[in-house]
């Protein structure tokens, strides 16, 4: 069974009505997106920050899953799939994928300040000054923030390692250290990228280029590879 691996940047969720950390120019409410997401910020205005992913997780409770979601999973019928994800959201989750690794946390999820291990699901899209984890610690968004290292980049090179197809999806390929994931995937390897800007990376072989939304080029790729290797 082939093993295909996916990664989707904020494109993808987009088309669901997700809001990416970069709309409005890189603006949150007249504040550049650095100061609502970074361990300083964090330090020096906690309740800006928390009302920052508050709003997103907010939204996130309103959402679903688009076309793009849904019909990756249907190669899970034929194919051994790993989604590799750049989103915090959950909507490859709540589409029905079965194998996703969050290269940059959750949304859905908030962590310990002193112990990062301790990590909590919430139900509800508030966390608040005084939420604290078992330790007495305030509780923090579960995101990995700009200045804090990637702690699933090294899962995430093994797994593309390991790839026998590539799908690029909805993604830049200019956010690092994600965009550096395609360079560990074999040169005979297939590789496709559905993106309306998607471009010929320089130095990748075998690139397959589709310049759609996710909602109309996924399901013309799926289709396309049940019928090449699945028959």
């Amino acid at each position: 069974m082939e093993k295909i691996v996916i990664l989707t940047g904020a494109g993808i969720s987009a088309e669901s009505g997700v809001s990416t950390f970069r709309d409005n120019n890189g603006l949150w409410e007249n504040h550049p997106v650095e100061e609502v997401a970074t361990p300083i910020a964090w330090e020096n205005n906690r309740p800006l920050v928390m009302d920052f992913y508050n709003q997103r997780r907010k939204q996130l409770f309103e959402v679903k899953p688009n076309n793009g979601h849904l019909w990756l999973v249907k190669l899970e019928e034929k194919f051994d799939v790993q989604i590799i994800t750049q989103n915090v959201d959950d909507l490859h989750e709540r589409a029905g994928s079965s194998n996703v690794l969050h290269l940059h946390g959750e949304l859905k999820k908030v962590r310990s300040t002193i112990n990062p291990e301790l990590i909590y699901t919430l139900d509800h899209w508030e966390l608040k000054l005084g939420d604290k984890c078992e330790l007495g610690s305030q509780l923090r968004p579960h995101i990995v923030w700009f200045g804090e290292r990637v702690p699933m980049i090294e899962p995430a090179i093994t797994i593309v390692s390991n790839a026998d197809i590539l799908i690029v999806i909805g993604t830049s390929m200019v956010v690092y250290p994600a965009a550096s994931l395609i360079n560990f995937v074999g040169n005979n390897i297939p590789k496709y990228y559905i993106d309306p800007k998607a471009f010929q990376v320089q130095g990748i072989s075998n690139l397959n280029i589709i310049n759609e939304n996710a909602g109309v080029g996924v399901p013309k790729l799926v289709e396309e590879l049940l019928k090449r290797f699945a028959g």
